[in-house]
């Protein structure tokens, strides 16, 4: 140390600060504590060695390190420093003995050979240890004994005692079967060894083998896995001693992957022919290299030892070090575990799985207490054996034997799952064996079929499990298998895509002709690969739909689950949600979506193939609001039933229809059906088993109107019109087939009562009924047979009386069901009993088809005969086949007889019944609407027979001589205008409306062709008869009947409507009015046109239609042309004119009379038609001088209105004369005594006098074109203007209109007096309208009520309010009556005046038949539009509102008043304006009913305008 002090105190801080940080930093933790420790001890040595030389420095040194000895420690100090330091310190006693004993350790240490000395050993010591443990040892020899014995050779012998070890295991492997003998001896040896030296002498062995071309002995292998199972060695400690190392072992996992994908990829590719050989030589490169044997896989080695011996934990833990599935992707390791499986599931296989009768080979047990348990129940399957199994995965496959064992297993569990008896502990634990065994169903079974090389039998046994398990699980395990195991293994990879070479190879060469050997391959094909197969079969039936007869005849070889399978991928190609369900032109169903329900009707109908799930998936797409799908049902049905829905069906085969079951498959259908029967009871099982009936069909009934309203929305017209037919076809073809099928105690139970269908399930009416009417069939047939087993009573009445009890009784709930169904007025009209009566019968009610009976009958006599005839057939099958048809002939013998008595016994219900039908308590026009819009129009378009029924109904009430039911009301509303229902209807419903007229048609050519025939069924009934009086009439007048004649004269006004109507729909240019009206026609061809000159007028329209749609629109063009060519067939059956009713005038006084007659003025006599079409154009100052004659003419109309009330017959909507006299007579005393206040009552009186006076001047109303023809002839001289002249034809259509029209005009005239009135002062009028006039207590009644029934009818649906249109009128309210002296005085003048005319005319008539066509063509469009609507609101239809929202150009026109307003103005633009004002005055004064008519007059005139032929 420096002698300086403060030098010497900085020292010793600086050296106290530097232990401090030392000390510092192993607090911190940046220095270890043993490195800080060594710093000291490290310096001492240091030091020491500089202090060796100089004595004073070593005596310091000594007394330093003698103040440190509790510092550091002796051992340290021992070791490092020199001995004589460590004598002087006193450590050791003596330096010298202490160099010599280090010497010796070290010597011991280093230079002595620890092993023995190889030169000692003795070769004999060897021999006796092979001896000893190579002995017999059946004997007392135990494993102690033995080591003794080895151990004392080893003493005497100086073995090594490793050698010795090594020699065990040799001789252990060559004796494997002594395990119990040398494992304890082992486990005792390796007590006196080091834990390590069997690991390292086993990797050795192991190590040994590891050469290129080494093979590593299974017995080493078993060794091994015999002491890992008993611990002697630890698993990680031996693992590292193997090859090949995990990161190889993936490598190649990947390889594998890659050479799987691209073995894909040469598959999917499309190879020249020239590149096939490259590509086969490089492959052979390829295979050749492989050969090349790669070193052993030591560490699968070890893993099939483990699993033979039975140490499945510590196989498990080996596999999972490995990629999945990679271990047992070889076979060995597959078999193994398999075996391993086999033993560990005896005992439960023998007690649950075995099948009856069945011996079986049993499994002999592992002689090993360490092996896994076995499993004596299902719970300790879930132990183990899944875990195994999911081990196994896909390569359950080389074990067929243990794949039907597990099946079976599981197959038994179920059966267990399902019974009910558990507890809920027990249920909880069965839940969740039941999703473990669904899960190796995913992960092992299902993979495992796909690498099974077709094996059927497995395919089946599989199956017997599945089908246990419900649609929904089993759909979801194909899903999994089709779109996900496929991916998860390069094997499966490789699998796919082969399945996809070899069903594209034989795809390409299946035709009709090879289906049977091309179906066995299928087959074979199957059995493994169903998913892959059938998605690229469906893919290819998708896309040639020629396919789909050959596919479904080569799918006879398939197994049950396969068949399942294809259900599964069916509907997965239907609700592939890339497809297209439309066509590019968004107007039709895509033809992928028709080929897989043609498909789906084939397939499912030849195969058992389980429905519930393409069912459940239909029901769910029309949960969803999606329609499309029903196309599968439809087929579905058509094929497995026999059912056919279609619009083309002939005559013949609709009356087929109409009769029982067995003509119904005879007669009723295109092709024959044939053994329907196992098919049809499948169908029903399944919608029974899954309920699904009711519920399709109540989704059905609703989505009907979901298709326009929701669906519809942005789709082509024509596509909602079809999917709506598709959805309503469908309905009524799924309610026929559960109608026909369904046990009535089933049907019964599933259907609920009318009103909670409608009501609570919001089912359409007509369906709601369709679907009840089989129930009501059941229900009266059952009642009627225990009445009958009640009372044998044999005579008819009895059992006539019998029947109508049991439909008192099955009915009578049912009439107050539909009370809730409709608003209370509608029951004023028609009954309860009536509406259910009718909606609850069907064609099979009605009338026997005698007709389709013996056509049936006799095509089996012709078919018997041919039998007879044909030599070839050998005796035995003639035999059967006459068998047959003589069997059918007496089964159809039996139903024809069956269904004439049961027609009997409805007939005479009805007649009992028909009395209460028609109430009628407001007038018989609004009995014949309600009728009408609640029953026919509904029915008719639900489906064809329907159609039929409806028009055979309406002929029945006819018949029945219903009271309050006008036969010729109900026709007249039928053919009067057809143009908005045909407008509104689908393309079916268009043809069901069609064939609905058809029938209506062929009734009234009946009637129309022979008188006999007229008088013998209409001549004394009640519906016809043209004068309706209130049943408490005194007056003593007879109901006036209508007569032939005029009867004839009606009909051909309802051709003429039909005409015009037709032409208006073909002139409108929609594509929906065209093809209805052409569909249409084309079902009434047979009845209509009869007569010639309205048939060249259809004729020219559908020609002009074939010209213009040829290149726009070729299905209006394929539909006109098809009509066209029907249409010239037809003409040489049409007849003129004159010969379909006859033109000459009746007795000159008669005119009077015949003129109130038929209905709309039928009965005019044909001189006054010809006349008044004639003067159709008269001047604008003719009506000016009319006016007057009316107004100076009013008082001798009032006396003559009370002295003739018979001849006021002409038509208006009253329902009772006796009302309508008083009236009159009322209304007349107001008048005088209202004087100019009252003066609208005389107005309408006058107006009744004018419109006489001009019947012979205007009975062709004028439309608007010709109206502006006449403003503009007023300019030229007025002999000019009645020189015009119309043809024959045009007057005939004239006279027809004006005979309609005559009580309008009476209106008319009347409107055009109060419009005069107006012009001067039209607040006068409205007082007297509306306030003044005491209209008598009849009238104000009558005119509530009909505005309640406006209420009411304004409410009813488009389509059928639309089409009620009726032009036979009742006795008008206002219309006074007009003497006889006085009608014949201005008659006489004015045909005096018209013959004058005349006679100028003829000159000009070829000048204006040409402008006439030229303005028809125009006039012909206005005015047809809103026609409708103005008689409706005649027929009190629609409620007066209805008409301010007319969309058509002629909105509200009065045609009388537009005259007035064009004679005064004589400008068009005038005109406008004024009869605007006129309708606007006309309006406020129309407080009255009255008025409303007059008005609805008006409008009529308008409608009717002349053809130009």
């Amino acid at each position: 140390l420096s002698e300086n002090k403060s030098h010497e105190n900085v020292t010793f801080r600086d050296i106290q600060q530097a232990l401090y940080e030392l000390a510092n930093h192993v607090v911190k933790g940046n220095l270890k504590h043993d490195q800080a420790s060594n710093v000291l001890s490290d310096v001492i040595v240091n030091i020491e060695t500089s202090c060796l030389e100089e004595k004073s420095k070593r005596d310091h040194f000594t007394q330093l390190v003698l103040a440190c000895l509790y510092l550091v420690s002796d051992t340290v100090l021992k070791e490092r420093l020199d001995p004589e330091t460590l004598e002087s310190l006193g450590l050791i006693k003596q330096s010298q003995q202490f160099n010599q004993k280090s010497v010796k350790i070290k010597t011991k240490l280093f230079y002595k050979q620890q092993k023995f000395n190889l030169l000692r050993e003795e070769n004999e010591g060897y021999a006796k240890l092979i001896a000893e443990l190579g002995q017999d040892l059946s004997g007392n020899i135990t494993s102690d004994l033995i080591l003794e014995n080895i151990k004392s050779l080893i003493g005497c012998f100086n073995l090594d005692p490793n050698r010795v070890l090594d020699i065990i295991l040799e001789v252990y492997e060559c004796r494997p079967e002594y395990d119990e003998f040398f494992v304890p001896l082992i486990e005792s040896y390796m007590y006196m060894c080091e834990p390590q030296t069997l690991c390292h002498i086993l990797g050795f062995k192991f190590k040994f083998y590891q050469e290129p071309n080494g093979e590593t002995p299974s017995s080493l292998y078993r060794v091994a896995a015999v002491l890992l199972q008993h611990n002697l060695i630890d698993l990680e400690d031996l693992y590292v001693h193997l090859l090949p190392v995990d990161n190889a072992i993936l490598e190649e996992h990947k390889r594998e992957i890659v050479e799987a994908k691209q073995i894909v990829r040469k598959l999917t590719m499309v190879v020249l022919s020239s590149e096939k050989t490259e590509e086969k030589e490089k492959e052979k490169d390829k295979e050749e290299e492989k050969t090349e044997k790669p070193p052993d896989n030591q560490k699968l080695g070890l893993l099939e030892a483990l699993l033979k011996v039975g140490d499945w934990q510590h196989a498990q833990s080996i596999m999972d070090q490995m990629p999945p599935f990679y271990a047992t992707s070889h076979k060995p390791i597959a078999i193994a575990l398999c075996q391993l499986v086999h033993v560990t599931i005896e005992p439960l296989y023998r007690r649950v799985g075995v099948p009856k009768g069945a011996k079986g080979s049993p499994i002999s047990n592992l002689q090993n207490k360490r092996a896994p348990k076995q499993a004596e129940s299902f719970e300790d399957l879930r132990k183990e054996v899944f875990n195994m199994l999911c081990y196994l995965g896909p390569h359950l496959s080389h074990d067929p034997i243990l794949f039907a064992k597990v099946v079976r297993l599981g197959k038994a569990f179920m059966k267990e799952f399902q019974s009910d008896g558990n507890k809920q502990e027990d249920k909880e634990k069965m839940e969740i064996l039941f999703s473990c065994l669904l899960n190796i169903t995913d992960q092992v079974l299902l993979p495992s079929l796909t690498l099974m090389d077709c094996n059927a039998c497995m395919s089946e046994e599989l199956w017997g499990m599945f089908k246990t398990f419900p649609y929904q699980y089993r759909y979801r395990l194909y899903g999994q298998w089709k779109n996900e195991t496929y991916n998860s293994h390069p094997l499966l990879v490789k699998v796919k895509a082969q399945t996809i070479d070899r069903a594209k190879y034989i795809m390409k060469r299946l035709t009709k002709e090879n289906v049977k050997p091309s179906g066995r391959q299928i087959g074979k094909l199957s059995h493994s690969n169903p998913t892959i197969l059938f998605d690229y079969i469906l893919s290819q039936i998708q896309k040639y739909d020629n396919l789909i007869t050959p596919v479904v005849d080569s799918l006879k070889y398939l197994t049950s689950l396969n068949y399942d399978v294809l259900a599964y991928c069916i509907i997965e190609a239907l609700a592939n949600p890339e497809k297209e369900r439309m066509k590019h032109d968004d107007t039709t169903i895509s033809s992928w979506l028709q080929s897989l329900a043609s498909f789906c009707g084939a397939v499912f109908r030849k195969y058992p193939i389980e429905l519930a799930g393409l069912l459940q998936y239909v029901a769910n797409q029309l949960k969803a609001g999606k329609s499309f799908d029903l196309l599968i049902l439809k087929e579905v049905v058509q094929k497995m039933a026999g059912i056919e829905i279609t619009e083309e069906m002939t005559m013949e085969q609709l009356e087929a229809m109409t009769g029982g079951e067995q003509l119904k498959a005879e007669g009723g259908y295109f092709g024959q059906i044939r053994n329907t029967k196992k098919s049809s009871q499948r169908l029903k099982d399944a919608l029974l088993d899954h309920d699904l009936a009711l519920p399709l069909c109540l989704l059905m009934a609703q989505q009907r109107n979901g298709v326009i309203f929701q669906e519809g929305g942005e789709k082509h017209l024509k596509l909602v019109g079809k999917l709506y037919d598709q959805c309503h076809d469908t309905l009524v073809q799924f309610g026929g087939f559960l109608a026909s099928n369904l046990s009535t105690e089933d049907y019964i139970k599933r259907v609920p009562s009318i009103d909670v269908l409608c009501n609570e399930f919001h089912t359409p009416h007509d369906a709601a009924f369709f679907l009840s009417r089989p129930m009501y069939a059941h229900h009266i047939s059952s009642k009627y047979d225990e009445l009958k087993k009640a009372e044998k009573g044999n005579k008819q009445q009895h059992k006539v009386h019998k029947y109508i009890t049991s439909c008192e009784v099955v009915m009578a709930p049912v009439h107050d069901a539909v009370i809730s169904l409709h608003l209370p007025k509608v029951w004023d009209d028609i009954s309860p009993q009536f509406y259910a009566t009718f909606w609850s019968l069907t064609m099979y009610d009605l009338a026997v088809p005698h007709n389709s009976y013996d056509r049936e009958v006799n095509k089996l006599k012709v078919q018997m005969k041919a039998i007879d005839d044909n030599q070839e057939m050998p005796p035995n099958k003639k035999k059967k086949e006459k068998e047959r048809c003589t069997a059918l002939q007496d089964k159809l013998l039996e139903e024809e007889k069956k269904q004439l008595e049961h027609v009997q016994r409805v007939l005479q219900r009805l007649k009992l019944e028909k009395d209460n039908w028609l109430l009628a308590k407001s007038t018989k026009n609004e009995t014949i609407t309600k009728f009408l819009q609640l029953c026919i129009f509904p029915r008719c378009i639900f489906s064809a027979i329907d159609a039929v029924y409806c028009a055979h109904f309406v002929e029945l009430v006819h018949q029945q001589k219903t009271p309050n039911f006008s036969t010729l009301l109900c026709y007249d509303r039928v053919f009067s205008d057809i143009i908005y229902t045909v407008a509104s209807c689908t393309e079916n419903e268009a043809s069901r409306y069609g064939r609905f007229l058809c029938c209506m048609l062929e009734t009234v050519t009946r009637w129309h062709s022979d008188r006999n025939i007229y008088e013998k069924e209409c001549g004394n009934y009640p519906g016809f008869l043209t004068i309706l009086r209130a049943t408490g009439f005194d007056g003593g007048n007879k109901a006036d009947q209508l007569d032939y004649e005029n009867f004839r004269h009606v009909v051909h006004k309802w051709h003429y409507k039909l005409t015009k109507a037709s032409v208006h729909c073909l002139e409108t240019g929609e594509y929906t009015h065209i093809r209805n009206i052409l569909i249409v026609l084309t079902k009434i061809l047979p009845w209509y046109p009869k007569v010639l000159n309205l048939g060249q007028a259809l004729e020219r329209r559908v020609h002009k239609i074939c010209q213009e749609e040829k290149e726009k629109r070729p299905d209006l063009y394929a539909l006109a042309m098809g009509y066209s060519g029907q249409l010239k067939s037809r003409k040489p059956y049409m007849v003129p004119e004159n010969e379909f009713h006859h033109k000459d005038p009746p007795a000159r006084n008669a005119v009077a009379a015949t003129v109130q007659n038929g209905p709309g003025g039928a009965g005019l006599p044909a001189s006054l038609t010809i006349n008044a079409a004639k003067l159709e154009e008269s001047t604008a100052e003719e009506t000016d001088k009319l006016k007057e004659k009316t107004q100076g003419a009013v008082k001798v109309i009032n006396k003559a209105a009370n002295a003739t009330p018979k001849v006021t017959t002409s038509n208006g909507n009253s329902a009772s004369n006796s009302k309508i006299i008083k009236e009159k007579d009322d209304k007349e005393k107001k008048a005088k005594a209202l004087g100019k206040d009252g003066k609208d009552k005389p107005k309408e009186e006058r107006a009744n006098k004018d419109d006489k006076s001009r019947e012979t001047k205007e009975k062709t109303p004028k439309s608007d074109k010709e109206k502006e023809k006449a403003k503009k002839e007023e300019k030229t001289p007025k002999d000019e203007k009645s020189k015009t002249v119309v043809t024959n034809a045009e007057s005939k259509f004239a006279a027809e209109k004006e005979r309609e029209k005559e009580p309008s005009r009476e209106r008319d005239v009347a409107k055009d007096m109060k419009s005069k009135e107006n012009i001067k002062g039209g607040e006068k009028l409205s007082v007297a309208g509306s306030l003044k006039s005491p209209v008598p207590r009849s009238e104000t009644s009558e005119s509530e009520r009909e505005q309640k029934r406006r209420k009411v009818d304004t409410h009813s649906s488009p389509s059928h309010s639309s089409t009620v249109k009726v032009s036979i009128h009742y006795i008008n309210h206002t219309t006074p009556a007009l003497s006889k002296s006085k009608e014949r005085e201005v008659d006489k003048k004015d045909l005096d005046k018209s013959r004058e005319r005349s006679r100028e005319r003829e000159k000009k008539d070829e000048k204006d038949r040409k402008d006439r066509k030229r303005d028809h063509s125009n006039s012909d469009r206005e005015v047809p539009q809103d026609s409708t609507k103005r008689r409706k609101e005649e027929n009190g239809t629609t409620g007066s509102s209805k008409h301010s929202k007319s969309e058509s150009p002629s909105d509200s026109p009065r045609s009388n008043e537009k005259e007035k307003e064009k004679n005064k103005s004589k400008s068009s633009g005038k005109e406008k304006g004024d009869s605007v004002k006129t309708e606007k005055m006309e309006k406020s004064s129309s407080g009255s009913k009255k008025e409303k008519r007059d008005s609805a007059g008006g409008k009529e005139e308008k409608k009717q305008y002349p053809f130009n032929f």
